[in-house]
């Protein structure tokens, strides 16, 4: 089961404009894929159905590829898209936060039909990580974008709409990433002030149930974690987060940091996916 990192580029920062691939010790494997379709990639989510990772594009499109990283459904260019994180829905869906829209929009798994729209557009000032909890909410963390807007927090939305009975007030929150924990609460990675230079630099986990603060995980000086980006658990139940330079291991359960497990220059990394082993022969 490989480690899959996508590193931006350009005007996200001189990363390598790839997915890299290692393995579960770290090791590097290099490109996962060289397809020339995969331009400045973003966000990542695998569809456990059938293998497949789906990866967004700074190219305005979304591409499904193998085990084996063979591009076989691409959806195109989609004028304006400018997608940035990607997570499966319960409805089997693939979804992907837009960043200029401001929204988020789904895509069936064919890849072969227009995105439809999941929430109004500007539903938030800046779109910094989504996931589905148990009972089907959506959490969408509303961050700081590039220009300093933003309000720094998360809202949830349930059938009905906006969840209003579940709140987060914490004045040191300003999420770049969202994840749902093992025990189903929330999970978001936090850089505040954001983009300050002296920044505090944290994981925060928030009760799914009301959106109270229930613990911190810091780095403890056992890593750099500069610019927290992707969250995702491992398939051991560690804590996944890919950072600038590197990516961090933390204990869930003890909410210890372990170190990094990849140390890179140059990864300005987005986001990780743990693709299941290829059984194809």
């Amino acid at each position: 089961m490989p480690l899959l990192v996508t590193s931006a580029a350009g005007a996200n920062g001189d990363g390598y404009g790839a997915v890299l691939e290692f393995d579960l010790n770290g090791k590097p494997r290099g490109l996962f894929s060289d397809d020339a379709r995969i331009s400045d990639p973003r966000g990542l989510g695998v569809d456990r159905d059938d293998g497949l990772l789906f990866l967004n594009c700074g190219s305005d499109r979304v591409l499904a590829l193998d085990p084996n990283g063979q591009v076989i459904r691409d959806t195109g260019p989609i004028q304006d898209l400018n997608p940035g994180g990607g997570n499966f829905g319960p409805d089997g869906r693939y979804y992907v936060g837009l960043r200029s829209a401001r929204t988020i929009m789904a895509f069936t798994t064919a890849l072969n039909a227009p995105p439809e729209p999941v929430l109004p557009k500007c539903v938030v000032p800046f779109p910094r990580g989504f996931a589905f909890g148990r009972d089907g909410e959506l959490f969408l963390a509303s961050g700081t974008g590039p220009t300093g807007e933003g309000d720094n927090t998360i809202i949830a939305f349930a059938a009905g709409g906006l969840l209003t009975s579940w709140r987060v007030e914490d004045p040191d929150l300003s999420p770049l990433d969202l994840a749902i924990a093992p025990n189903g609460n929330i999970l978001v990675a936090s850089e505040y002030p954001f983009g300050a230079p002296n920044a505090t630099t944290t994981i925060r986990e928030y009760d799914a149930t009301e959106g109270d603060l229930v613990r911190v995980f810091s780095p403890g000086g056992l890593a750099e974690f500069q610019k927290p980006r992707g969250l995702r658990i491992g398939p051991d139940g560690y804590l996944y987060c890919v950072a600038r330079d590197e990516v961090v291991v933390f204990d869930f359960e003890t909410s210890k940091c372990l170190g990094p497990i990849i140390q890179l220059p140059g990864l300005n990394g987005q986001a990780l996916a743990f693709l299941p082993s290829h059984h194809g022969g």
